[in-house]
């Protein structure tokens, strides 16, 4: 669990989170539209998980 918390500090990981939050405060003020959101969040979103999937396949060959 710890492990877990700590993998949650790196560079990626916060930027992803700090990303997700402010198009979710410009989405709830209406400074972005719904589409333009749901554009750069999936986009977001998919690259991390992304490289995750990718960092976890090199990991176990």
């Amino acid at each position: 669990m710890k492990n877990k918390l700590l993998g949650l500090l790196t560079v990626k990981s916060i930027v992803t989170i700090l990303l997700t939050i402010v198009f979710c405060v410009l989405s709830w003020f209406g400074s972005i539209d719904g589409d333009k959101f749901l554009t750069i969040f999936t986009t977001v979103i998919a690259f991390y998980f992304g490289t995750q999937s990718e960092k976890n396949r090199s990991e176990t060959k």
